[in-house]
């Protein structure tokens, strides 16, 4: 484990607001030339200890056209989402991702990894960060060219989002061939 993953994943910087004990839950190497940033683990990321182990990876994966063993091998794929421990559960869904690990960590991650030729960011608050967007996510993902080719930007591929899915057909027969097309070429 490289340097920079262990220092993470000891960290303790929010533990008094997680309703779970610190577990950061992100995957990346040196070789990595695609990033994927999403919000933060759900619980079966959490308890697997595994990034996007759950429907909304089974989904992603699909997007990129990618199998397990090619997304979980961190020298093809790093995964560093905005928050990296589970933030506990909403009346909706799980909570905003923490905010103290992106401002702390993100900065020294992209410096780390200096071969990243694809940067994936997958809902509101990663738009926000890389983007510094603050239009909703339909409109963000809509104008996804003009991030193109520094940025691929997805809403997220979660099951709740399949009337969002459907309502905007064009994600999945315009901008995901063109998201697969791209990851196949770096992998």
């Amino acid at each position: 484990m490289n340097l920079l993953l262990k220092k993470i994943k000891d960290c303790q910087i929010c533990e008094k607001h997680l309703p779970l004990p610190p577990r950061p839950v992100l995957s990346f190497s040196k070789e990595a030339k695609i990033l994927i940033v999403g919000q933060a683990p759900g619980i079966k990321a959490h308890e697997s200890e595994t990034p996007w182990n759950d429907a909304s990876g089974e989904r992603l994966r699909d997007w990129l056209g990618v199998t397990k063993e090619t997304f979980y091998n961190s020298q093809k794929i790093a995964i560093a989402p905005m928050g990296f421990c589970y933030p506990g559960r909403g009346k909706t869904g799980d909570l905003p991702p923490r905010p103290e690990c992106a401002p702390k960590w993100m900065p020294q991650i992209i410096k780390y990894l200096e071969q990243i030729e694809l940067r994936i960011v997958i809902g509101s608050y990663a738009h926000k960060y890389f983007l510094e967007e603050k239009r909703k996510v339909t409109e963000v993902v809509k104008d996804w060219k003009k991030y193109y080719p520094k940025f691929f930007v997805l809403p997220h591929p979660s099951p709740r989002n399949n009337i969002w899915l459907k309502r905007n057909p064009w994600v999945e027969e315009d901008l995901i061939p063109e998201l697969k097309k791209n990851v196949k070429s770096l992998i």
